[in-house]
């Protein structure tokens, strides 16, 4: 399975990604949602930065899906995860996930720079941060940007 998912670039994520600072993705959430059941090892993610086109993909090596959190367990997950998830300011993210009750890790390995290539969301929600599909060819925006080899 192939996923998208799409980062706020202010958090320079993505760079983060490709440089090896961030070695795992993380999903917070109030309820169960994409990629929650739907990743597994050896899936390819697909990554890009609100408003641009994929730039990179890489591998998953391992899921960890937590539910039923609480602070206390928000605190505990960013104590173990939050430096490979890329996070510098582990207090800044513990208020902004001390009341979700899902989490999600993506370990990621193999990362590569893919030809830049945008995507329709269409179907899937303007908001959506997260596309799970058999396929990404499925998804591309081909009136713009050829479709990557990969």
């Amino acid at each position: 399975m192939d996923h998208v998912a799409i980062m706020k670039k202010s958090w320079r994520l993505v760079e983060k990604i490709l440089t090896g600072q961030k070695k795992i993705e993380s999903r917070w959430y109030v309820r169960r949602c994409a990629p929650w059941g739907r990743i597994s090892k050896k899936d390819t993610v697909y990554f890009k930065n609100s408003g641009e086109p994929v730039r990179i993909k890489a591998e998953v090596r391992r899921v960890i899906q937590f539910s039923d959190l609480n602070p206390r367990l928000v605190k505990e997950v960013l104590a173990l995860y939050g430096k490979a998830d890329g996070i510098d300011d582990i207090s800044y993210f513990f208020n902004l996930f001390k009341n979700k009750r899902y989490c999600i890790l993506v370990f990621l390995k193999n990362v590569k720079k893919v030809k830049p290539f945008n995507v329709n969301k269409k179907g899937f929600g303007s908001m959506s941060a997260w596309i799970s599909v058999k396929s990404v060819r499925r998804i591309i925006n081909n009136d713009r940007i050829h479709v990557p080899h990969t």
